[in-house]
């Protein structure tokens, strides 16, 4: 007893330390946003009128950044306490905070994400390397949690010492309170007696999640701290059971990596490097991507604490990021004015088995495929030109065929570039081309205006009649379709009649030279009818198509990179056609048109896409001349690049999904970061090993979390029997050391066929669960189907109404509630959330409906929970589950 007097006395002392110390930086920070000037540019005095407005900027970045530093300060004083001692024996004192502290804001207070905040992360009794090379042993650690009502206050706190036991402290004020009353007053003392050991107690105490959101940890374990300092140009896998805190490194990482004043000299030479490649700066150049759009809000909140500003274009699904590259940079998707070909379509019409199975042979078989498509056209057309009987034009094709001498699919960016440097004598020979036909084909029109000032009127009323009509683009001639050039559709009646009057007659005269028929049915066959003889001349009708041919041999050879990276859609449609007459990769072709492109399709094009224009982008050559016109597909991949990738749930996104990411880290320091547990797959094209992901990130590093800080020991041993069912990964999880892990059996109960029923049974359930509280925790009810979620909501409301408890459905996985509801959810929507009490709904049902993800929903199902778990069956535990069926109880 002595003992823990004087370790609880001990405890007091730094708990009135701490307080004080809220109190002063809270002061200072106050101060700093009140009366610190902001830095202009007469701060730093003349600069160079070149660099002035990149300083201008970096001024503006710092002046922002020390204001949100003196608000977060104002906020959270500090997050941890340590007490180091040097050689000499000699103890220091370091307040650490959330973000970096601006100078002059207490000279004991350091920053976490600084290299010395690694402190908070270490056990009492480790030795320290600082920076500068001293060595320190940590003597104390005190973990903070501040809260300001009146008066300052920290919660849920924990205290380390070298010299007394490890202790849990619920309020620092209710520490220092006095005595409830005089000595003489049995029941006061008895009632602040109890009180005291409410608030104070040995070892660590397990919190109840009181609110729906990603849990707060401040401070990182050790091993957590190591991953999140690795170098900003790492390529890390953080692979780990839920509740490890692998969403949280990552987002304390960015935090981390975002603040250049922490950074080493290193890193803030590759940041400057990158700066100088980008189109954004540092703060801005970052995304982050999660599977489902519940996740992504939660996410987001996660990020405010952290003081990130978190707008949605940097948080998003990879459904939203693919649409949004796919139709707006690449138009690879057909937008209003755009060039697209494809049409978005969420079908599973085109693809059989093996390439949902095998998604990266698929992928490299289409990137073989196309890349020896590309090269086998250019050398076409090269070879073409060179047997062409106008010397000046067969001329043209020697340097081209010299470029293309040994090249292969392994080497195809040296042909591009090669290619590139003879434009100017192509594009000076096709612009004269150009003249011509574009000469010809106003000739005739204007001759059909000179007859009758109402022709382009008349052709307009008749093209009105074609809109049903088929357009070109939808053409199986994908070559033509990539040689011509697109006009862009008119919004005045005139002129769009004269732009179809010109297209319909090259696509005759160039039709009629390389001795084909026009398509029946095609818009530009159906105005060349209508136009009689009213077009060209015979004569000049075979003088413009052999240009038009020429000049299309001439394109493929001008243009490449243009050619080879916004030629990929194009190319895909020829490589599906082709697959599918050999029965590889697609299903025969019924119930689809050409222009549909299967969600997983859009991926393989897409990577094709920014793989292709990043090998390219990484060029000397390219880099020097990108601002040239013949680089614009890679101007719009440069836009595209981001200093940090990271991906949450990573195993959710199949290999080509995750490898279109890691394709938007910029190569100048390629930072990819993402986290996931296999036995957490809830997509059928997720990816399903190491391999994938190495194939998707090359040399992607792995590191593996352990610790699991969400579970009970009951529900922690029922995950890892549920993860062995399927010869998934039980792995080695362990819970904290030191900390009450001790809870309740999950409950089960069978035979609920009747949703009244089911109502019933959750509320009873539910009656127990805040018996047992101060206050309702979180409580999720999962269901197997979206239909089901809203009358399950409103029969259980029903039932909690007379304790006034309202159960909510989240329809879509969009609608997170108040705190104190009682939320309904879809299954498929509550990867990475997290609550004190989970019911699963229907389980046997799953088991039906879900055969070969069922193991995996069963697995996410059940460590969404902390403390309690509740599972439903309509008839009896399905049989997979069956030896489970000891580790269940009926109630609680």
């Amino acid at each position: 007893m002595p003992e823990e007097q004087n370790s609880s006395g001990a405890v007091s002392v730094v708990a009135e330390d701490v307080l004080e110390t809220f109190e002063r930086v809270e002061l200072q920070a106050l101060r700093g946003l009140q009366g610190e000037p902001a830095l202009t540019g007469d701060s730093i005095g003349i600069m160079n009128p070149v660099r002035e407005a990149a300083a201008l900027r970096n001024l503006d970045r710092m002046n922002t950044e020390k204001a949100l530093a003196y608000q977060s300060l104002s906020r959270e004083p500090a997050i941890a306490r340590v007490v180091v001692s040097d050689k000499s024996g000699q103890l220091r004192t370091w307040y650490v905070s959330r973000t970096s502290p601006p100078s002059g804001v207490g000279s004991q207070l350091i920053s976490y994400r600084s290299p010395m905040g690694a402190l908070a992360s270490r056990s009492v009794g480790d030795s320290f390397v600082s920076p500068g090379g001293e060595v320190f042993e940590l003597r104390e650690r005190a973990l903070l949690h501040p809260v300001k009502d009146a008066e300052w206050d920290s919660r849920d706190n924990l205290f380390e010492s070298h010299d007394f036991k490890t202790w849990t402290v619920l309020s620092l004020r209710g520490l220092l309170a006095p005595a409830a009353g005089p000595i003489e007053d049995i029941l006061a003392a008895l009632l602040a007696e109890e009180e005291a050991e409410e608030n104070l107690f040995e070892g660590r105490r397990r919190s109840v999640i009181t609110k729906m959101g990603l849990r707060d940890q401040p401070v990182l374990d050790k091993f957590q701290d190591e991953i999140f300092r690795l170098p900003l140009s790492s390529r890390l896998l953080i692979l780990g059971p839920p509740g490890t805190g692998k969403t949280t490194t990552l987002i304390r990482r960015l935090g981390q990596k975002l603040d250049t004043a922490v950074l080493d000299e290193g890193e803030q030479r590759l940041v400057q490097r990158m700066d100088e490649s980008s189109d954004l700066q540092h703060a801005h150049s970052w995304l982050m991507f999660t599977p489902t759009e519940l996740l992504r809000q939660y996410v987001k909140e996660a990020f405010q604490r952290e003081g990130i500003p978190a707008p949605e274009q940097r948080i998003s699904t990879w459904a939203q990021q693919r649409t949004d590259i796919a139709r707006n940079h690449f138009n690879i998707l057909r937008s209003g004015a755009g060039s697209g070909i494809f049409v978005e379509k969420a079908t599973d019409a085109t693809l059989s088995e093996a390439a949902r199975e095998r998604p990266i042979d698929w992928y490299d078989d289409f990137d073989a495929w196309q890349t020896n498509a590309w090269l086998a056209s250019v050398r076409q057309a090269a070879e073409d030109l060179k047997s062409d009987n106008d010397k000046a034009v067969a001329a043209l094709a020697k340097p081209a065929l010299d470029a293309l001498a040994g090249k292969e699919a392994s080497n195809v960016g040296d042909a591009v570039v090669e290619l590139t440097q003879f434009g100017a004598a192509l594009q000076t020979r096709l612009t004269e081309m150009r003249s011509f036909t574009n000469g010809k084909l106003r000739d005739a029109l204007t001759l059909q205006v000179n007859r009758n000032r109402g022709f382009l009127d008349e052709l307009a009323r008749f093209m009105e009649s074609l809109q049903d009509t088929g357009s070109d683009t939808d053409d199986d001639d994908d070559d033509a379709a990539e040689d011509e050039e697109i006009p862009v559709e008119s919004k005045t009646t005139r002129n769009a009649a004269m732009q179809a009057y010109e297209s319909s007659l090259r696509t005759l005269a160039r039709s009629r030279a390389m001795g084909n028929s026009l398509k029946k049915g095609r818009r530009s066959s159906r105005i060349v009818e209508w136009l009689g003889d009213r077009g060209l001349s015979p004569i000049d009708l075979t003088a413009v198509g052999r240009s038009l041919v020429q000049q299309s041999r001439i394109r493929r050879l001008l243009n490449p990179a243009h050619s080879f990276i916004n030629g990929i859609p194009q190319r895909y449609r020829g490589f599906r056609r082709a697959r599918q007459a050999e029965s590889s990769w697609y299903r025969p072709a019924t119930g689809y048109l050409v222009t549909d492109l299967d969600l997983l399709e859009l991926d393989v094009v897409l990577l094709a896409t920014l793989r292709n224009a990043s090998n390219l982008l990484v060029r000397a050559a390219v880099q020097r001349d990108l601002n040239n016109r013949e680089w614009a597909p890679l101007r719009t991949m440069r836009a595209l690049l981001r200093h940090q990738v990271l991906v949450d749930e990573a195993t959710d996104f199949s290999p080509i999904q995750l490898a279109c990411m890691a394709a938007l880290a910029n190569p100048a320091g390629p930072s990819f970061f993402a986290c996931g547990d296999f036995n957490q797959r809830l997509t059928r094209w997720g990816s399903r090993s190491l391999e994938d992901m190495r194939w998707a990130c090359p040399d992607l590093r792995d590191e593996a979390i352990r610790i699991s800080y969400r579970q009970t020991t009951q529900l922690n041993e029922l995950a890892k029997s549920i993860a062995a069912l399927d010869a998934g990964d039980s792995g080695t999880v362990s819970l904290p050391d030191g900390m009450e892990n001790e809870g309740v059996a999950p409950v089960l109960v069978e035979g609920l066929t009747n949703p009244v029923a089911v109502a019933t049974w959750l509320a009873a359930r539910i009656r127990e669960i805040e018996a047992f509280s101060d206050k309702l925790p979180t409580i999720a009810v999962l269901v197997i189907d979206e239909q089901a979620v809203e009358p399950l909501a409103n029969a259980l409301s029903e039932r909690l109404l007379d304790i006034n408890i309202k159960a909510v459905a989240s329809k879509d996985g969009k609608f997170m509630g108040n705190e104190n509801d009682v939320r309904v959810f879809d299954i498929q929507h509550i990867k990475g959330l997290e609550f004190e009490a989970v019911f699963f709904i229907g389980v046997d049902r799953l088991a039906v409906a879900q055969p070969g993800l069922f193991d995996k929903y069963l697995y996410v199902g059940t460590t969404r929970a902390a403390t309690y778990l509740g599972m439903s069956c309509d008839s009896v535990l399905p049989p997979t589950m069956a030896s489970l069926r000891p580790q269940f109880a009926e109630r609680w």
